[in-house]
C-alpha cells in the first residue's frame, strides 16, 4: 500500500493498495478439494481409467488454480485518473472509474449479513462490489446513480486522494 504526496503545482498524490483474504482462500480450497480427493480415493479403477482418481484430482487442481488466479484479492489505485479496481492475480475483472464519473467518495463499514454480504466481484443493477472482507471499505457514488464498493487496506487515504484530485 502506498500513498505518496508530492507537494507543488501540477503534482498529484496516488494511492495503491491490495487486500487478500487468505483464510477464505484456504477454507474455500479445502471445502472444494476434500470431497474431490475422497471421491478419487474411493474409486476402484486405475489412475487413468475414467473411474479412477485422475479425473477428481484434475478437477481439484483446476479449482485451486481458478481460486488463486481470479478470486480473493482486490487491487485498488486512486489518483488524478480516477479509481481502478482489479481482482485476482490476473487482474480480471477490472474496472476504472474516471474522476468525472464520481459524484462522491466515502468510507463505509462492511458488516457481515446474511442478505447483504457479498465477497468477490458482484454486479447488480444499482451496485458493483469488489470486496474480499468485512470492515472499512471505499464507496463511490457515481453520477449515474450507481454505487461501487471496493475493499481497500486504507480507504481513508483513498478518499483523501480522490477528494484532492477532484478539487485540483
Amino acid at each position: 500500500m502506498t500513498a505518496s504526496a508530492l507537494p507543488g503545482p501540477g503534482r498529484y498524490s496516488i494511492y495503491t493498495g491490495r487486500v487478500t483474504n487468505w483464510p477464505l482462500v484456504v477454507t474455500l480450497a479445502a471445502a472444494l478439494i476434500v470431497p474431490l480427493l475422497l471421491l478419487g480415493s474411493l474409486s476402484h479403477g486405475s489412475w487413468l481409467d475414467p473411474a479412477g482418481p485422475a479425473v477428481p484430482l484434475l478437477i481439484a487442481a483446476v479449482v485451486v488454480l481458478l481460486i488463486g488466479l481470479t478470486g480473493l484479492s482486490v487491487r485498488t489505485a486512486a489518483g488524478p485518473n480516477g479509481v481502478s479496481a482489479h481482482c485476482g492475480v490476473v487482474g480480471w475483472p477490472r474496472r476504472t472509474y474516471r474522476l468525472e464519473e464520481i459524484e462522491r467518495a466515502e468510507v463505509i463499514d462492511l458488516k457481515p449479513s446474511l442478505w447483504r454480504m457479498s465477497l468477490g466481484f458482484w454486479w447488480t443493477p444499482r451496485h458493483t462490489y469488489f470486496t474480499v472482507r468485512t470492515g472499512p471499505a471505499l464507496r463511490l457514488a457515481l453520477h449515474t446513480g450507481r454505487s461501487v464498493t471496493i475493499t481497500a487496506p486504507d480507504p481513508h487515504a483513498a478518499v483523501t486522494i480522490i477528494r484532492e484530485a477532484k478539487s485540483a
